[in-house]
């Protein structure tokens, strides 16, 4: 479990992804994804027993609730909300419930959830990051997988850094975000854009691969392979690029909050963002 302090700095980074204007870019804009690179620094294909949790030497589980962002879901330990479901996933699931009195921000919470990171346990500076994912729907539900600077409990947030590699906000099913924030560009001025699925197609409704290349003064988002923003020191009107040291990565499944809203009569429970790989691979830039 994450410290205090720590947790409280991750919680805040949250904050980032709050009113993100970004712009939808479609397949037939995308570009060809870059060359993957050689060797693996980081792999979990959450293989195990059905009902067990994670891996311990690579994740972290933090819990609590987020007053910061005004999520309504408390995040919790063990495998209460994130587990192996004995086919090569990861489920982390959001509930609608909460057997054990948890108290969040607004009064007794509504719902459960699970956030992991694997802050001391694994960071990369640069290469390719990436995570295989079926993400859930519905108003109200913000499946997403990102980074933060390790130094955050050192400088803060957005000093830290943030790269968010893939947000979904349930009002948009069939488009994912991916944004930067710094100092200068952080919360609804972080810079990023959008990738829209063809015909109407879900995000939820298949397996996809959302990732980053990260090379030294440039960062290239992809989802399956195919490209559709690159962001680089030009972009940040003469913020300082703070992309250039040791980052962590998240998964975490959020409910409620400034920029997806909360749930409504719409929304079914529980919801599941099922992980089938994370990897770090190293980039040839």
């Amino acid at each position: 479990m994450a410290s205090s302090g720590l947790l409280r700095s991750c919680l805040l980074a949250t904050l980032s992804a709050t009113l993100v204007a970004a712009a939808a870019v479609t397949p037939a804009q995308a570009e060809q994804k870059p060359e993957s690179a050689q060797a693996v620094t980081f792999s979990d294909t959450f293989d195990g027993p059905a009902g067990s949790g994670v891996d311990s030497g690579k994740w972290q589980l933090e819990t609590g609730d987020n007053v910061n962002n005004h999520e309504r879901q408390y995040y919790t330990p063990g495998t209460d909300n994130a587990k192996l479901d004995g086919q090569g996933n990861l489920v982390i699931e959001a509930r609608r419930e909460n057997p054990g009195n948890y108290q969040c921000w607004y009064g007794t919470c509504e719902y459960t959830s699970a956030r992991l990171n694997t802050s001391g346990k694994f960071t990369a500076t640069y290469g390719h990051v990436e995570a295989r994912m079926k993400i859930p729907r519905g108003q109200g539900i913000w499946p997403a997988f990102w980074m933060l600077g390790q130094d955050i409990g050192d400088v803060g947030w957005p000093n830290s850094g943030e790269i968010d590699i893939m947000e979904n906000v349930g009002f948009e099913p069939s488009t994912v975000h991916g944004t930067i924030h710094g100092p200068g560009y952080s919360g609804e001025g972080g810079i990023g854009a959008g990738y829209t699925l063809p015909n109407g197609e879900a995000f939820a409704d298949a397996f996809h691969t959302f990732a980053v290349d990260w090379a030294p003064d440039k960062i290239t988002w992809s989802v399956d392979g195919n490209v559709f923003q690159t962001r680089t020191p030009a972009d940040l009107n003469g913020n300082a690029w703070v992309f250039d040291k040791p980052f962590f990565l998240i998964l975490n499944l959020a409910v409620g909050g400034y920029w997806p809203g909360d749930p409504d009569g719409s929304t079914t429970f529980p919801q599941q963002l099922i992980v089938d790989e994370v990897k770090v691979t190293t980039s040839d830039g």
